[in-house]
């Protein structure tokens, strides 16, 4: 048995194979990180990011719509718990989602930095020296000339550079290389979108949005309370950070196209504000559109919307009233049908709740009562009322666009549910004295976004690079050239090959060219 039979021998296990030594601690972890800083690890993460995305636009959010997020738990009493613990109702800010997005990010980070390191080595580097045999090489071209060699090469190297090639000159033959941004868009691409990541980061711990839905005539103030839904980023204070600003929206105008095939769609949306960017700074001016937003102090104000809000009087039974002024409807169709409820829980000696439509161009037929027209030609409102006994305040959210109905009697007429209509200042007396209702008129109301993203630049410049890294990817091919001369029976033999790593096989010509560039010279 010889020595090293002997050591193996040694190190064996009884069935006679040898055992391998521990990785221990530092093995493991240099393991793990290999396998975490891995291009096929970061593909997996960034998919697992995007389909970790999905619930969050499927699944109501607390930071959106915390109403929502109460129906729903309530609606599914087992489901809803566990899609609590899951953290399925604030996607953006769990643990699991987190986990995901900083794993990805130094998992880029581990990927590209030693690529980088890598190529500024080969940038650095010579260009090779030819092969022995240049003949096996993708492209080849062989031809005798009369001039020197040095002459030979010296019409090389000036053709090779024309072409943006790096030249390198040898014993009887010259190496060239070019196409090293190739790889640099490939840096550039990955390290793109390890800042289109920071800039997402970025905007999302430091940033916010809000939305209000603001009745013509009325103001908004920028803090937390007069948001109808708002979320902010984990480092955003909302006591401190919100800017001070107030706005008024004094008119809002719609105009739609009123004839031919495209009749009722839309032209323009224009909302006149007023707003103060301190509460005692000077009072401007500004035309807020669709696509002109209004920026104030790094927020930005977004017209999302528009519909109709009736203004209505409720009085009850002993002819107080109990709700007056306009409630927002929201529009059901392209024609502005509008969905709404008024609410009167202060009302006695029972509660009065309504609900119904509001339609601009009504339309009453066969198929039921409907807005033809987006704008008002012919205002009507269609509800029915409900009432019910007083009940006690219990402080939990309710939506002001939908109707309790668990605890409220629909009033009835005639032995019928009752169903009525109202034009501009008609009223109606409901029934067993419990109050009236009148239509006083109308008007608009606008949707507002509010937000501030300061990441929003870095996220933009880095998908901008990303795009650029890409294309230089694509469409730049790593292509090497050699030139080899030799001197048999009184003349030149010149030896041309060359070699592209790219799709494309263009390599033949660009050798024609040389060998043309090289027997010009010649005639010269």
């Amino acid at each position: 048995m010889t020595e090293v039979q002997d050591r193996i021998a040694a190190g064996s296990s009884p069935d006679g194979q040898p055992e391998l030594p521990a990785l221990g601690l530092k093995g493991w972890l240099r393991w793990t990180w290999r396998q975490l800083t891995s291009m096929k690890t970061a593909l997996v993460l960034l998919f697992l990011l995007a389909l970790g995305a999905v619930p969050g636009s499927l699944i109501p959010q607390t930071g959106v719509d915390p109403i929502k997020v109460a129906d729903f738990l309530e609606l599914h009493p087992k489901l809803g718990p566990f899609y609590d613990k899951l953290g399925l109702f604030d996607v953006y800010k769990s643990a699991w989602f987190s986990a995901i997005y900083l794993l990805l990010f130094i998992s880029l980070i581990g990927c590209v930095v030693p690529r980088l390191g890598v190529y500024l080595k080969a940038v650095r580097s010579r260009p090779p020296k030819p092969p022995r045999n240049l003949n096996r090489l993708q492209g080849y071209e062989s031809f005798t000339v009369d001039d020197d060699a040095d002459v030979v090469l010296e019409a090389a190297r000036s053709e090779l550079r024309r072409r943006r090639f790096r030249v390198e000159s040898y014993d009887g033959a010259i190496g060239a290389e070019r196409g090293y941004l190739r790889e640099a868009g490939n840096l550039v691409f990955h390290f793109s979108l390890i800042v289109a990541l920071i800039g997402v980061a970025w905007g999302s711990l430091f940033g916010y949005r809000g939305t209000v839905l603001v009745v013509v005539g009325n103001g908004f103030a920028n803090s937390l309370a007069q948001y109808d839904d708002f979320t902010s980023g984990a480092a955003f204070d909302t006591e401190n950070d919100l800017p001070p600003f107030l706005l008024k929206v004094n008119s809002f105008k719609a105009t739609f196209q009123e004839d031919g095939p495209q009749r009722g769609a839309a032209r323009e949306f224009n909302a006149g504000l007023t707003y103060e960017e301190t509460p005692d700074g000077p009072q401007k001016s500004y035309d807020l559109q669709v696509n002109h937003p209004l920026k104030l102090d790094g927020s930005t104000v977004y017209l999302l919307g528009h519909g109709y809000a009736p203004k209505v009087t409720v009085k009850d039974g002993s002819g107080q009233v109990a709700f007056s002024g306009p409630a927002p409807f929201l529009p059901q169709d392209g024609n502005f049908s509008s969905f709404g409820v008024i609410k009167a829980p202060d009302a006695r000696p029972v509660t009065l709740g309504f609900e119904g439509y509001f339609l601009p161009s009504a339309l009453i037929d066969n198929l039921g009562p409907r807005s033809v027209f987006p704008s008002d030609l012919n205002p009507m409102l269609v509800m029915t009322g409900y009432y019910g006994r007083p009940q006690k305040e219990t402080g939990k959210p309710e939506s002001v666009y939908q109707l309790d109905k668990s605890k409220l009697t629909q009033f009835q007429k005639d032995g019928d549910k009752l169903r009525f209509q109202l034009k501009p200042g008609d009223s109606l007396t409901l029934p067993d004295k419990a109050g009236s209702i009148t239509f006083d008129g109308y008007t608009q109301w606008v949707k507002l976004q509010i937000s501030h993203t300061p990441g929003l630049y870095v996220a933009l410049a880095g998908l901008v690079l990303m795009i650029l890294g890409l294309m230089a990817s694509l469409f730049i091919h790593p292509r090497r050239t050699w030139v080899r001369v030799r001197t048999e029976d009184g003349r030149t033999v010149v030896e041309v090959a060359g070699l592209d790593r790219g799709p494309e096989r263009g390599i033949g010509d660009e050798l024609e060219a040389i060998g043309k560039a090289i027997k010009k010279q010649e005639q010269v």
